[in-house]
């Protein structure tokens, strides 16, 4: 057993994957043969994610403020604090926080064989996000 009493310190989220200021806490990497990855990722308003997949799917919940999650073909879905988000395996979305509020949640994923867990494409187009004009 293992317990970490404070939070890991957090990186800003790399440009290529994210719109606006994301800030990324890796909570657990626990060691193989787990694949198990838990993030918690602070949105500031506006931003989001680039359209992306997951090998396995993706967890997540939504601890503060009020965000957005969209998949592919389907509505922009608004997400609050106590909701929990499942996408399936390869199921092309995006998610971030509403365009006047932060948000934050946290990420679940199972990393694949060959350790990814996320594939990434391009950022969410003009248009795509509301308030973008």
């Amino acid at each position: 057993m293992e317990i970490t009493r404070e939070l890991p310190a957090g990186r800003p989220g790399p440009a290529e994957h994210f719109t606006g200021t994301v800030r990324l806490h890796e909570i657990a990497v626990p060691p193989a043969p787990s694949r198990l990855r838990i993030f918690r990722v602070h949105f500031a308003p506006g931003a989001r994610t680039a359209w992306h997949t997951h090998p396995h799917g993706q967890v997540l919940h939504v601890t503060e403020g009020a965000g957005l999650v969209q998949r592919a073909g389907g509505p922009v879905e608004p997400i609050r604090p106590g909701d929990t988000v499942w996408i399936a395996p390869g199921e092309r979305h995006w998610h971030g926080a509403g365009p006047d509020s932060f948000m934050t949640h946290l990420a679940t994923v199972e990393a694949a064989a060959d350790g990814t867990t996320t594939e990434w494409a391009e950022p969410v187009g003009p248009h795509e996000y509301p308030g973008d004009e």
